[in-house]
């Protein structure tokens, strides 16, 4: 994402206005829905709207300060508007050059263990506040596997399964197939992307508002 873009979510830019007609699968026929907002409708991926509510798909990079910021102020603000009415997941799509995969591999991890909000605060804590943006090795490692409760050598053999990184590339290939063009960028109910210039605030909540009214007139 640039500088640019990172402002709108802090000044809170205006809303756009553009309608486009999308199909969505409601009941398993399609339906048509206007949203308002500006994004972009991929007609290669399918729909996973349910009723009620919004799935987001969060395509960000550890090490991305975009994605930081997104993660203290612009989650929280959809998080505050939309509550339980909308469910998130990071997708690990590594921009920043000359990073290894480590912090990627981890949060895979933790989310098996059931921990993955966790882990993926306290990374971005760490990378960005604490400034530890180097190699995380085994004893970095340890206290912050302990800092999210999970126990170290469990988390340890989950990692040298090789699952974690699995998952990891599953993700970043999902997002090449999107073409993801910055981070961070959204996937709403698998075939919505809002990135670049689009990731602003009022858009955001705009395309999701219209889609929860859109299912309560129903």
């Amino acid at each position: 994402m640039t500088g640019r873009t990172s402002a709108m979510w802090k000044r809170a830019a205006a809303v756009l206005e553009t309608i486009v007609l999308l199909g969505l699968p409601m009941g398993g026929q399609a339906a048509t829905l206007q949203l308002k907002g500006n994004f972009e409708l991929l007609k290669n991926e399918s729909s996973t709207h349910q009723r009620g509510k919004v799935k987001i798909v969060e395509f960000a990079d550890f090490y991305c300060p975009h994605c930081h910021h997104f993660e203290e102020t612009g989650l929280p603000l959809l998080v505050k508007e939309f509550g339980d009415k909308i469910e998130v997941m990071m997708a690990g799509y590594p921009v920043i050059p000359g990073k290894l995969p480590t912090a990627f591999d981890m949060y895979e991890q933790a989310k098996i263990m059931g921990k993955g909000e966790a882990m993926k605060a306290i990374l971005f804590r760490t990378i960005h506040k604490d400034k530890m943006n180097g190699i995380l090795d085994r004893s970095i490692r340890s206290l912050l596997i302990t800092e999210a409760g999970l126990d170290v050598t469990a988390f340890e053999a989950g990692l040298d399964s090789g699952k974690p990184a699995r998952a990891f590339e599953d993700g970043r290939r999902w997002g090449d197939r999107i073409k993801v063009s910055s981070t961070p960028s959204l996937l709403l109910d698998g075939n919505i992307k809002v990135d670049g210039v689009n990731m602003t605030p009022e858009n955001v909540i705009t395309i999701i508002r219209s889609i929860l009214e859109h299912d309560a007139k129903k």
